[in-house]
């Protein structure tokens, strides 16, 4: 092999390589409570006028089996009235999925409506996810196929 032959199959294995990889960035979320409208700059409807110093950039939350924070993929909010007190809850967060197997245990991959506990209580509403946009949320996903592409074009060109 010649050294332009060797160069380049060093560049397409370093290109199958790099086209495994996927690089996602946290997202921005919104973080407050308010109780029994207490905090009126976190209910509804929310107006985004004095809350840049609610929103969380990067936005950090807990996962199921780990200790510590990491980057959410997702902004939650909450709203409902507590059964026992009728007393009205909104909380607005971020998560992210801890990798089990079913939806039903992981908050951010659907939303939904009904009853449910919150800090030990029952709770009337609705949890909301949202992954599409920053401060209701977008992640940035670099695509491996987009980069595939990119560097696949790059090595005709060197030819």
């Amino acid at each position: 092999m010649d050294k332009t032959q060797n160069r380049n199959l060093i560049f397409l294995v370093t290109l199958t390589i790099l086209s495994w990889i996927s690089v996602v960035e946290s997202i921005d979320c919104f973080k407050c409570v308010s109780m029994n409208g207490r905090f009126p700059a976190c209910d509804d409807p929310f107006h985004n006028n004095h809350s840049l110093q609610l929103l969380e950039s990067p936005c950090m939350g807990g996962r199921k089996g780990r200790d510590g924070l990491f980057p959410a993929t997702s902004c939650i909010k909450i709203a409902g009235i507590f059964d026992d007190t009728g007393e009205k809850i909104t909380v607005r967060g971020c998560g992210l999925d801890s990798g089990t197997a079913t939806t039903d245990t992981e908050i951010i991959r659907m939303s939904h409506c009904g009853r449910f506990y919150y800090d030990d209580r029952y709770v009337h509403g609705c949890l909301q996810s949202c992954n599409d946009a920053d401060a209701c949320n977008s992640s940035d996903v670099i695509k491996s196929q987009l980069l595939l592409a990119t560097l696949l074009l790059m090595t005709s060109s060197l030819s």
